[in-house]
């Protein structure tokens, strides 16, 4: 897990007045976590995280996605992620007592279990379940793998056809029984294999996470033009699976090689909105506005962008939409496939 520095001063430099402050939005994939490095700490708990929700849009609910934040540090291995949902469930219940403002903080938790366990990850899932306190929902594994050592492999199991794997796709059919759902996080030459899980389980729900990981650095920098038709058609086959919806953020992570955080000054909502557009209207296209939902994967993508000016983008995008059709991208999408109040 990246360390991300302290960028306030510089996300400071680019400010600008909510648009539509009224609309109600679901957040569906944010971090808790702190970590504590050798020589520095990287914080975002439940202060850091309302800063942000109450900058000026009207968040009402996210939830959370699991990062590898405080992990139990005794017992069997396989058991030691159920530590983040106990520290979650405990941030959601203090949200939750109102003392914090309206909005509830991680009224869904997502959590991890190595379904490379097979059968045997049944008891971790029901160990999650139990400390989730009612908010527990489903499952991300990461898959992000890729050939190039410039590209980061993804953690607990880095190998290159996850999705594919018969020990994977038996720990992933004991989700459907307790109605958990499957966050697919992989890179973008990745996304066939993801349509691949999605067809051969059909009763469980999956989730995209950061439309497929389009990648921008390595031996895929300065050629996203050159991908992006293939993104496109990956993407489009996807989308005809009933039981895979979008999330529509995640691409201001320097992975996907814009480099704003190296810029003078953050991205305008306007800058990020015309650089990004491409995958957020194909990806609308192809799935319609009630299999998708705006997310805004921080604090990682806040290496790029502050909060107010990340959501902003996304009302840009969408300025000519229905009401209807902004109401399922913001909020109700999200409420209905995470199963909130």
């Amino acid at each position: 897990m990246t360390t991300l520095p302290t960028n306030h001063d510089w996300l400071n430099l680019t400010v600008e007045e909510t648009l539509e402050p009224d609309l109600p939005i679901c957040d569906p994939h944010h971090h808790l976590w702190e970590f504590r490095p050798l020589r520095a700490s990287h914080k975002y708990l439940l202060d850091e995280i309302l800063s942000d929700i109450y900058s000026g849009h009207n968040v009402v609910s996210t939830v959370f996605i699991e990062c590898g934040a405080m992990y139990r540090s005794t017992g069997p291995e396989e058991m030691k992620p159920v530590g983040e949902t106990e520290f979650v469930n405990g941030i959601a219940a203090m949200s939750a007592s109102g003392l914090y403002g309206e909005a509830r903080v991680a009224a869904g938790i997502v959590g991890l279990a190595d379904l490379m366990l097979g059968d045997a990850v049944e008891p971790v899932l029901d160990a999650h379940i139990a400390a989730g306190g009612g908010r527990f929902r489903g499952i991300r594994h990461r898959a992000p793998w890729d050939a190039s050592d410039e590209v980061p492999n993804a953690q607990p199991t880095t190998i290159e056809n996850l999705y594919l794997n018969d020990r994977f796709r038996q720990g992933f059919a004991t989700l459907a029984k307790r109605n958990l759902s499957f966050e697919g996080w992989c890179y973008h030459p990745q996304i066939p294999q993801l349509t691949d899980l999605a067809r051969a389980f059909p009763d469980t729900t999956i989730i995209l996470n950061h439309f497929g990981g389009p990648l921008g650095i390595g031996p895929y920098k300065g050629k996203q033009d050159e991908y992006f038709p293939a993104w496109k058609s990956a993407i489009s086959e996807l989308a005809k699976c009933p039981n895979v919806v979008a999330k529509l953020g995640g691409l201001a992570m320097e992975i996907n090689g814009f480099d704003w955080h190296l810029n003078d000054r953050p991205p305008s909502s306007l800058e990020l909105m015309e650089a990004t557009r491409r995958f957020y209207e194909h990806t609308i296209e192809q799935f319609g506005t009630d299999r998708c939902m705006f997310e805004s994967n921080f604090p990682v993508d806040k290496v790029s962008c502050s909060y107010n000016v990340l959501w902003n983008s996304f009302k840009r995008l969408t300025s000519g939409y229905s009401k209807s059709e902004k109401a399922d991208l913001f909020h109700d999408t999200a409420k209905r496939i995470y199963r909130l109040d």
